[in-house]
């Protein structure tokens, strides 16, 4: 029998990706799925209903009839709200979930009993290659976000982060020279920024030393964190544990270092953020001050450009999809590894 893959429209506020583009359910279907999507789940991504229905999916009006009629529940963000009530024992989610920074959802999560597998935990060969395309999108969203709000009428200091003949550039500081700080990295670099990324991994900031002359690469100590933080017009949290709650590498006080009307946006907030005054928000009402500096933490930062971030996701997923559609889907260890409840229960160690 056909699995029938089940794609809702998704509710986090001003969330406007899809997990599947219209060729790609059409893939789907063409190996042999069912595929189910809710009226109107594609349209903030530009996708119209008669898109998929061309494809051979099919069209469910509302959340409570694709839910009932869905196996595997494929998602952008974790589960909220009514979403929950939706959801059965029997259903296998597959989603970002960020379960170390949300202890309320795992519990629901294992009190429903179903199967959840997390984007966010797909290891491939050490790598991450759902979560990658998204921490590129969000690396970049970050330099650009923050350039915006060091503008005064946003709030900010009033600093250009290029600068100008005549003009200091603007300094930049990214904790983490991974997949989302080495985009950030190179998006503040490339607009002339005076760049320093802070990692604990020489290979990584030997990798960021090569991109351009105004990037400095360190070894993350505390002393040097701190130095740079203070002098930071923007600041920008990006590192990541897989799996696990990011660790707070910025203090408070070091916040209340920075000059008033700077910027820190802090990218890791998914997985709790690596600083000490990062808070969750969404894009209804993005920043907030603390300690005279502008946060920016939004959790679901790519959803800004959803129809690029839709198929960006779409085509680092559709392998893995590919294996779900098989009966012995659990003989994937990439797959099988990910799962982070199950039957009741926390199974994925970095959770437990």
């Amino acid at each position: 029998m056909s699995l029938r893959v089940g794609i809702p429209t998704e509710v986090k506020p001003l969330e406007g990706r899809v997990a599947l583009p219209p060729a790609a359910a059409g893939e789907l279907v063409r190996r042999g799925a069912e595929v189910g999507i809710q009226r109107g789940a594609g349209a903030r991504s530009g996708y119209a209903d008669q898109e998929y229905t061309a494809m051979g999916a099919q069209l469910l009006d509302d959340a409570d009839s694709l839910y009932e009629w869905a196996q595997l529940l494929l998602k952008v963000k974790e589960p909220e709200g009514e979403e929950l009530r939706r959801l059965r024992q029997d259903h296998l989610l597959f989603c970002f979930l960020h379960l170390a920074a949300n202890p309320d959802l795992t519990r629901r999560l294992c009190d429903i009993g179903l199967t959840a597998i997390a984007f966010e935990t797909v290891a491939d060969n050490g790598r991450l290659p759902i979560l990658l395309p998204m921490s590129d999108i969000a690396g970049r969203i970050a330099v650009q976000v923050g350039a915006h709000l060091l503008h005064t009428p946003q709030g900010g200091k009033g600093v250009l982060l290029g600068g100008l003949a005549g003009v200091e550039r603007g300094r930049v500081v990214v904790l983490g020279a991974g997949n989302a700080g080495g985009a950030s990295v190179r998006a503040a670099a490339a607009i002339g920024a005076d760049v320093t990324v802070f990692d604990r991994d020489p290979r990584q900031l030997e990798t960021m030393h090569q991109v351009a002359p105004n990037i400095t690469a360190l070894i993350a100590t505390d002393a040097a964190v701190s130095e740079a933080v203070a002098a930071a017009d923007l600041l920008i949290g990006a590192v990541l544990l897989p799996g696990a709650a990011t660790p707070r590498l910025v203090t408070r006080a070091q916040v209340a270092s920075m000059q008033d009307g700077s910027v820190a946006v802090d990218i890791a907030v998914d997985q709790g953020g690596c600083i000490e005054t990062t808070r969750p928000t969404t894009y209804r009402s993005p920043t907030y001050i603390e300690e005279g500096v502008v946060h920016f933490c939004v959790t679901n930062m790519p959803g800004a450009v959803p129809r690029s971030a839709s198929q960006a996701l779409s085509a680092a997923l559709m392998r893995y999809l590919l294996i779900l559609l098989q009966a012995d889907w659990r003989t994937d260890a990439r797959l099988s590894a990910a799962i982070n409840v199950e039957a009741g229960k926390v199974v994925l160690p970095a959770l437990q």
